[in-house]
């Protein structure tokens, strides 16, 4: 029962308020019409043509109360005054001016409404003083207590609508900036999600090109070193998959599950591979593989740690790792003959990491030469730049990049790690 309700009502407020009004105003003419035929009570003239068009006067302007109420109020009044002046029964015609006043106040300011309500006052005192069955205190009480009422309610429904409007605007807002945010973050997502790629690929691919490359140079003289280059090529490769793996199986909603297969087949095996990418992400423990699949492109790789190392946030470690695994790529493409010295320290409120190289050489104008400035180092977009710059960003630290005054190239990475403080005699709360 309560739903057909709702529904009626939707529909009833989804008609034209304008049929409403005409209809409206179609009904209290005829109602006070068909009275006045039958209604003819002692003292007051029998209702004539007259009469009639009176009503008509009365009535049928209501029909326009919601374009132009002031107007219609106005004529509703002047139509009921000549009304009682021609000694009609005022009872008849009496809710006309009332409801042209409640338009007025549902649509104008209290100021306007005011000076209609004293015209409205003024006709229904008048309409009190007609009768002289009505006393003197009668006509004013009135005059004043029925035109408040409706005034009350109109202003009341006059603010409603008001405040509907406002919660439109702030709905409408709502789901502006809903629809924004939704777009910024499927964008942020979007450049995540290119940022792990192209760590991903760069890094590993930059290494598979650097030993597919010396394997087929040394392969005819020395087969040894190509079966090595071979297997690191191969090492790499699935090093790279289950990264990528990993990833890809992150970004499904829910981890989608795979069709039923028979135990034994192929699908059981590609399940178990599936599972494998929900290993952690790569953190900063894993620098020394990544460091020794660079050495084994010949490109001297030395890592240290200063502090003491302790657990950090996943995504502070994944920052690091991958600042470091972008400029070893860098190192493969641009300088593969330099030496490189990367530097984990662990210090109080900071990461500092530090990747540096010697350019090629041990120094001076020959250094400078075998490492360019890095607006000509860098082909391309330059995404793995912009890429270490964005991940320090997102984690309030900073990524300085750039030549040595000595030769080589640097890049310093400096993330900011919140640490719980220690409560001291001067920090414990209260008992």
């Amino acid at each position: 029962m309560r739903t057909r309700a709702w529904q009626a009502a939707d529909r009833f407020r989804s008609v034209d308020p304008r049929l409403v009004d005409a209809v409206l105003a179609l009904g209290l003419t005829g109602v006070a019409a068909l009275t006045g035929d039958q209604y003819h009570p002692d003292g007051w003239p029998r209702f004539d043509t007259t009469a009639h068009l009176f009503t008509a006067l009365i009535g049928l302007p209501l029909a326009a109360r919601r374009t132009f109420p002031v107007s219609v109020l106005v004529a509703c009044c002047l139509a009921y005054a000549g009304y009682l002046h021609a000694g009609y029964s005022p009872s008849l015609n009496f809710w006309g001016p009332l409801v042209a006043l409640y338009g007025v106040a549902a649509r104008r300011p209290p100021r306007t409404v005011a000076a209609c309500a004293v015209l409205v006052v003024g006709v229904i005192f008048l309409s009190g003083l007609s009768d002289p069955r009505v006393k003197m205190w009668t006509a004013v009480l009135q005059a004043v207590c029925v035109p408040g009422v409706v005034w009350a309610f109109g202003n009341g429904a006059r603010l409603l609508g008001e405040r509907n409007l406002q919660l439109a605007a702030v709905t409408a807002q709502l789901h502006r900036e809903q629809e924004w945010r939704s777009r910024r973050a499927v964008t942020e997502e979007q450049r995540r999600i290119a940022r792990e790629l192209h760590d991903i690929v760069a890094h590993h691919m930059s290494v598979i090109s650097v030993q597919a490359g010396m394997a087929g140079y040394v392969f005819p003289t020395a087969p040894e070193k190509a079966r090595a280059a071979l297997a690191t090529i191969a090492e790499t490769s699935q090093d790279g998959l289950r990264e990528l793996r990993r990833m890809l199986t992150l970004l499904r909603s829910g981890g989608d599950e795979e069709p039923d297969a028979r135990p034994g087949t192929h699908a059981d095996d590609d399940r178990d591979d599936e599972r494998t990418p929900y290993a952690p992400m790569p953190r900063l423990a894993g620098l020394e593989e990544a460091a020794q699949r660079v050495r084994a492109t010949g490109v001297p790789v030395e890592l240290r740690t200063d502090g003491i190392p302790r657990p950090l946030p996943p995504g502070v470690e994944l920052c690091a790792y991958r600042v470091v695994q972008e400029a070893l790529t860098n190192v493969i493409k641009h300088a593969p003959s330099a030496r490189v010295h990367v530097l984990v320290a662990y210090l109080p409120d900071t990461l500092e990491v530090a990747v540096t190289d010697d350019g090629g050489g041990s120094g001076g104008a020959n250094a400078r030469v075998r490492r360019p400035d890095p607006a000509n180092v860098v082909r391309g977009p330059g995404h793995g730049l912009i890429g270490m710059r964005e991940r320090a960003r997102l984690y309030g630290g900073t990524v300085a990049v750039g030549p040595r005054t000595e030769g080589g190239f640097s890049v310093r990475l400096t993330l900011p790690v919140t640490t719980a403080r220690r409560l001291g005699p001067e920090n414990r709360p209260p008992a």
